[in-house]
């Protein structure tokens, strides 16, 4: 895991180029503390911070060269021992133990195709000196980040937003309609838009090649949803099993110690459960938080199910105090380079930062589970749609009637259910998109499209929150807040090779009598604690009412009045209500008001 900065720029001088470069390396010290190194043959340079996690030796630095071959990578490809033994076979010979020079070998051998091959996260650019041209790519879910600007024959790139803002490339000129659809949406980035006008996005999935002043975006990758598994539901069963215990075993590869959040929930205690059950010799420290008083999150009841099974584990807690949380805000701010509008950042902070006082460099985080599962609630109803859809009226009036459902509201559950019947997930999000652009009088909403993709209503809605909607934001702030704190964190369920394999199961397979993740709750039986395999409540690694915060810690966000010069896009009136009501006791939109403080505070910072 670490920092990647680089530049393709004839504008320059040597000297000029270099001072550009130390000062945009320094700028992501954090995200590599272990070595910082360059490599300058101009036009090109290309610069990298290292945080060190296998080959632990000066011969794994990079930027790192292997013929005409030269990369800068952030990243863990963690099939590398496998890929690397079929290379040698073909008669390429190695110097390092490293994965970074078995991502060059297999670009050299395989071209942009290696990258169908790994199993991982990466954000990498190769500069290929006899063909003149630079070759990026990232990672399938985008857990790696990989910024650039562009202009004529002039390429700079950064693995966050600080190295590019000290580029002479870079303009201040905020990006109006992602401001309004990060506000709304959540969303980090749209497609290659980010914050600024200035800095592209290289999207998840995606290769880059700059040659010639030219910048071409391929994507690789995708799920295919006419893939079926055939199978008893005992197959798919140790199919899941097999998949998920070598996403562990790869994801454990490491030559530091790797701990691991628990938050006493079904992800991050299956992720524990199976390290404790197949490496017992392992040492695994697991880190948890938790809220007195007033802002209450306290999962320990569950987490003690796990530590009661694995007595072994080194279990570290944390509870930060109302001063340290109102003290944390603007670092945090700054490690996501915009606004962090999920409190769930807050959290992750203080697990990350309790974990670094510990001197752990890998973690291990239970992300993504969710959105390719079925963990989250409106996956009920699109269950129901797609029985609706087929004619199984009885299989849907029982599925209403399950449990779970019940307790989200019959009445409402059956009109979602209907109109996910009707209308595909693109014009489902995009009604939810407009009230919201409504509710802040927003004339004139940003564009916003999900791509159309096949499948029953579950699998739409699955694609599009683990590729577009929900997922993004997760990764965006577990790298930064992770990083910060010079962390590499690793998400083992966002194994590539595991969600295809869902993809290819039926809905029932994943919510079926009122429980989500039910392949995951089947399949991993013998591993889970009885009483977190049967729990279907759903606690937020975040608060579900952030109203204790922003009457609290947080009172001062609302203190100032919005500058609405800067955010001409909202009709002062609405919004200034919307925020009035909050404050008057109504926490119907206090997450919105959430997201307007913290964007409010992001603004006074650019």
């Amino acid at each position: 895991m670490c920092g990647l900065v680089g530049m393709i720029d004839s504008t320059l001088s040597r000297e000029q180029g270099s001072a550009v470069l130390t000062s945009m390396l320094e700028a992501i010290r954090h995200r590599g503390p272990d070595n910082s190194s360059r490599w300058v043959d101009m036009p090109v340079l290309l610069g990298h911070n290292r945080l060190s996690i296998i080959d632990l030796t000066d011969g794994a630095n990079q930027p790192m060269e292997a013929g005409d071959l030269v990369i800068v990578y952030n990243g863990e490809v963690y099939n590398y021992r496998e890929l690397k033994d079929e290379l040698m076979k073909k008669g390429h010979t190695f110097r390092t133990e490293s994965d970074t020079e078995v991502i060059l070998v297999a670009y050299k051998e395989w071209g942009a195709e290696c990258v169908q091959r790994f199993v991982g996260m990466w954000a990498f650019a190769i500069w290929d000196r006899t063909n003149r041209e630079l070759f990026c790519s990232r990672d399938r879910f985008g857990i790696k980040p990989f910024y650039y600007v562009h202009d004529g024959d002039r390429f700079h790139f950064g693995s966050e937003y600080k190295p590019l803002k000290l580029s002479p490339l870079f303009s201040n000129r905020l990006n109006q309609q992602q401001i309004v659809r990060g506000l709304l949406l959540e969303l980090p980035a749209y497609r290659e838009q980010s914050y600024f006008e200035s800095i592209k996005v290289l999207p998840e999935r995606s290769n880059l090649l700059f040659k010639n002043g030219c910048v071409s975006v391929t994507e690789y990758w995708d799920i295919d949803p006419s893939q079926r598994f055939h199978g008893t539901f005992e197959d798919k069963k140790r199919r899941f099993v097999e998949l998920f215990r070598d996403s562990i075993r790869l994801h454990l590869r490491s030559d530091v110690e790797v701990g691991g959040c628990l938050s006493g929930g079904l992800d991050s205690s299956a992720i524990a459960s199976v390290v404790g059950t197949d490496y017992k010799a392992v040492p695994f420290k697991t880190f948890t938080i938790h809220y007195n008083g007033t802002s209450q999150m306290d999962e320990r009841k569950w987490v003690a199910e796990v530590l009661k099974a694995h007595p072994r584990f080194d279990p570290v807690y944390c509870s930060p105090s109302e001063n340290q949380l109102a003290s944390c805000l603007d670092r945090v701010m700054t490690a996501h380079d915009i606004p962090n509008v999920r409190s769930s950042t807050i959290s992750y902070y203080f697990i990350m930062q309790a974990a670094a006082q510990r001197r752990m460099k890998v973690m291990l985080d239970g992300q993504g589970s969710d959105e390719y599962l079925a963990g989250y609630g409106p996956s009920f109803s699109r269950v129901i749609a797609g029985q609706l859809r087929r004619f199984r009226f009885l299989s849907a009036w029982r599925a209403l009637n399950w449990p779970s459902s019940q307790r989200r509201g019959r009445r409402r559950m059956a009109k979602s259910s209907l109109r996910a019947a009707f209308w595909d997930a693109g014009k489902l999000y995009t009604r939810y998109y407009q009230r919201q652009c409504f509710s802040l009088g927003v004339d004139s909403p940003p564009e916003f499209e999900l791509r159309k993709v096949r499948g029953s209503p579950l699998k739409q809605y699955l694609y599009h929150e683990l590729l577009t909607t929900s997922l993004p934001a997760m990764l965006h702030y577990q790298d930064r807040i992770a990083m910060l704190f010079s962390i590499e964190n690793r998400v083992p369920f966002l194994d590539h090779r595991l969600i295809e394999f869902v993809h290819s199961l039926d809905d029932e397979d994943l919510v079926f009598l009122g429980q989500t993740k039910y392949i995951l709750r089947a399949a991993l039986k013998p591993f889970l604690p009885p009483a977190i395999a049967a729990r279907v409540d759903k606690q937020q690694f975040s608060l579900s009412d952030v109203g204790p915060w922003l009457n609290g810690p947080f009172r001062y966000l609302l203190e100032k009045p919005l500058d609405f010069d800067r955010l001409s896009m909202l009709n002062p009136q609405k919004t200034e209500a919307v925020i009035d009501r909050f404050k008057h006791g109504s926490r119907v939109s206090g997450k919105l008001v959430w997201r307007l403080a913290v964007l409010q505070r992001w603004l006074e910072t650019q």
